[in-house]
């Protein structure tokens, strides 16, 4: 392994996954839900941005100017390749973090995005992002950081260790990191199967292990073999970012704010006897066993009266970003699965199904003749945003400027899809962010925007493209062979996307 690397792996590349809660739009809600003012975020910026896909598509759904930094030729090539497509003023390096931290043309930043990357980096590059959130956050600012958290991952720590131990000790370096993993989680099979007392005393460490085999071997060596892999408690990070002024605001995960479908009453209870708000983060940890922060810190929270807060509540814009669900459904906290009132949620999204933004305000009043009140309402929206069936609006005149290079970027996207499966979201300008659209859904889209006007026009131009590249459909886990059966297939998934997905893809901006 190269000295650049500093221990991360990089002869493997990262995901190509879009990670919503980086989008600064979706900020205000959790904001105003917490009782805070959320900022106006004009400057924002990334550290370590992986192959690019969350900066490059909020850089080209919104008016933010963003900058950011990951220290992988390949990934920052990938990504300013997107960013050049797009025609968006996003400003991406290939430094490390102490390189892009002293460089003397940054701007301030209203917002600063990390995701993931400071549980696989060491404390000295954790003290250059501290003292640039001291230098270049501004007062107001906001900092959306997730991490691995304690105490969730104290169980299987030890056995992520040896396996990083078996990859290092025994595994070639030829071999390549996919195979090296591979040999590693063979080993910790192998263990287990003795029955070492370490596994019965935590007897969950063999169901990780077997959610653990079945990611792709890209997202595992990224999230398990780096030299620094460091899970922390709350307070622990509250330490760290002290220094920076930085105070915890809320979590970035809508879900978290709902302690009905991830405390019981008695937990509920005992942390609002607790006066200290960052003990009471640390205690809750525990009562869920948390794993995963998502969370915002800021640096100058601006308390809200509660006239305001209801008032910004009620003017937040959301829309439907997904075909309209059906109604029981369930939603899982930290308790499990909790059912959601067939009352409540489908008079809502009977209001939202025609994908045109609402203000909350709007909703309230469209909602009285159910009975429905405004606290019933917020809690809703949380839900159906944190199970990813709602997102925050942007403006109409964000929107509007916008709409050109989030088409741009969706139109250098739809000709990738051509010939690979990486990338499988696109950008909207309503939201400022991105939605998911696989790979088929894209070459339908392909084919919409060069003419073809019929389900069944897009079905044999994706089968087409597919045939003169040896590709097939999948039925089972198994290639279908026959051109009539592939072209069936395309055919009635095309259909599909008609009726559900390109509606709501037209009132979100991507098409």
């Amino acid at each position: 392994m190269t000295d650049w690397t500093s221990g991360y792996v990089a002869d493997i590349g990262y995901t190509y996954g879009y990670y919503t809660e980086l989008n600064p739009a979706r900020l205000a809600l959790p904001f105003l839900n917490a009782g805070l003012a959320p900022p106006e975020i004009s400057h924002a910026c990334e550290l370590g941005f992986g192959q690019g896909l969350s900066i490059n598509l909020h850089a080209a759904a919104s008016a933010v100017h963003w900058s950011g930094t990951d220290f992988n030729p390949s990934q920052a090539a990938f990504a300013q390749a997107l960013a050049a497509a797009a025609g968006s003023d996003a400003q991406l390096f290939d430094q490390s973090f102490a390189e892009f931290a002293a460089r003397d043309d940054l701007p301030e930043f209203d917002y600063i995005g990390l995701h993931g990357i400071w549980s696989w980096i060491s404390d000295d590059n954790r003290q250059v992002i501290v003292d640039l959130l001291r230098r270049k956050l501004k007062v107001g600012g906001v900092l959306y950081i997730s991490y691995n958290s304690l105490p969730g991952w104290a169980a299987f720590a030890p056995m992520r260790h040896l396996m990083t131990e078996h990859a290092d000790a025994l595994g070639a370096a030829g071999q390549g990191i996919a195979n090296r993993i591979d040999g590693a989680i063979a080993f910790a099979e192998q263990l287990l199967a003795t029955n070492p007392l370490y596994s019965r005393a935590n007897p969950q460490v063999s169901e990780r292990l077997t959610t653990m085999k079945a990611h792709n071997r890209q997202y595992l060596a990224h999230e398990y073999f780096n030299r620094d892999w460091h899970p922390m408690h709350f307070a622990t990070l509250a330490d760290w970012l002290q220094g920076a002024k930085l105070s915890f605001a809320c979590s970035a995960n809508p879900l978290d704010a709902i302690d009905a479908i991830n405390l019981t009453p008695e937990q509920q209870t005992l942390l609002n006897q607790l006066p200290d708000a960052d003990f009471r983060q640390s205690v809750r940890d525990f009562m869920v066993n948390q794993q995963f922060r998502k969370d915002y810190w800021i640096k100058g929270a601006r308390r809200l009266d509660p006239l305001a807060q209801a008032e910004a509540l009620r003017a937040q814009r959301v829309i439907l970003t997904a075909h309209r669900p059906e109604v029981p459904m369930n939603v899982t906290g930290s308790l499990g699965e909790a059912n959601l009132s067939e009352i409540i949620y489908n008079p809502l999204l009977d209001q939202l199904a025609d994908h045109k933004p609402r203000s909350l305000g709007q909703l309230e009043t469209a909602l009285k003749a159910n009975g429905i009140n405004f606290p019933q309402l917020l809690q809703a929206t949380l839900i159906l945003t944190g199970a990813g069936h709602l997102a925050p609006v942007q403006s109409d005149k964000l929107i509007a400027k916008a709409k050109k290079t989030s088409d741009r970027l969706n139109s250098h996207l739809l000709q990738q899809a051509r010939g690979s499966n990486d990338v499988q979201f696109l950008a909207s300008p309503v939201t400022g962010g991105g939605l998911p659209v696989n790979r088929f859904q894209q070459l339908f889209l392909l084919a919409l925007s060069q003419g073809h006007k019929q389900p069944s026009d897009w079905a044999a131009q994706t089968w087409q493209l597919l045939q003169s590249q040896g590709q097939r459909l999948l039925k089972e886990g198994q290639p279908i062979e026959s051109a009539e059966e592939n072209l069936a297939q395309l055919t009635q998934q095309a259909e599909t996307f008609a009726q559900q997905q390109l509606p709501m893809l037209r009132a979100l901006g991507v098409v």
